[in-house]
């Protein structure tokens, strides 16, 4: 899944492709550089970052996600968002999935939404919200805690009509809500929740890799994420959200062919 923020403040991108005309062509490589899915956002979820209007993130993405299929990006596209209103916006658009970093808990009407699209989406594991969630992380398991998130999450969406057990895809949450040894835990013990949902993993640039190599730039962390990828992938994670999609493909790919499944 490739990482495109049409934002002006994202941790690492920010800025990079607010501009449509920069947000389609980045579209249009990332695919070109084997991106299995397009993961669009106007709201940046980074530590600290205070909510964008409906209405602000239907402005960015729609025009994104509009000229990318004018331009024959024919991958399925995600949003990214908490609002039902702009995935809504953004599926009559031409979006496929819905990724909502809330675990469909900010907005009343996304499990409605949830049911009448009948779409893939994510669900993500969250403590608190972008702009408190850093704050004081706290679990008993953090492990343990995620995944009865993703137990709670699936029976209220079933009890709200949504086809749980064919739609939904977990996604534990790195750097939402977690200490550095939170997020090692959750990396370590990932795939397992796999036994019951696809999952998802996004490492990519993240703060917690900075303090493991002590590297303050985002953009400087491309190793340390490519470690974390190839761990995901030999431990069975089934998706990877990445901004760098080239290289990290280059990553799968050869893990892949690393494992039994893989094998000639």
């Amino acid at each position: 899944m490739g990482v495109l923020n049409v934002t002006p403040d994202s941790f690492s991108d920010g800025g990079h492709y607010f501009d449509p005309v920069a947000a389609i062509a980045r579209a249009e490589a990332m695919a070109a550089e084997g991106a299995d899915v397009i993961d669009i956002g106007g709201e940046s979820t980074r530590p600290g970052a205070p909510p964008v209007s409906d209405d602000e993130q239907i402005d960015r993405v729609l025009p994104v996600i509009r000229g990318a299929r004018s331009r024959g990006v024919s991958l399925p596209i995600s949003i990214d968002t908490r609002s039902a209103r702009v995935a809504a916006a953004a599926l009559e658009a031409g979006a496929d999935i819905v990724n909502d970093i809330s675990g469909a808990r900010a907005d009343g009407d996304m499990p409605r939404l949830l049911a009448e699209w009948n779409v893939p989406f994510v669900i993500m594991h969250m403590q608190g919200t972008p702009e408190t969630m850093q704050a004081a992380p706290r679990y008993e398991d953090v492990v343990a805690d995620v995944g009865a998130f993703f137990d709670e999450r699936a029976q209220a969406l079933a009890a709200a009509g949504v086809k749980v057990g064919e739609k939904m895809i977990v996604d534990p949450g790195i750097g939402f809500g977690k200490t550095l040894e939170h997020n090692l835990s959750l990396l370590r013990a990932a795939a397992t929740y796999g036994k019951k949902w696809p999952v998802i993993v996004g490492t990519s640039r993240k703060s917690f890799l900075g303090r493991l190599l002590n590297e303050p730039d985002p953009e400087r962390r491309l190793i340390g994420t490519a470690a974390t990828v190839a761990h995901s992938a030999l431990t069975g994670v089934d998706m990877v959200r990445v901004h760098d999609v080239a290289e990290m493909r280059q990553v799968v790919e050869v893990c892949w062919r690393l494992s039994l499944q893989g094998a000639p």
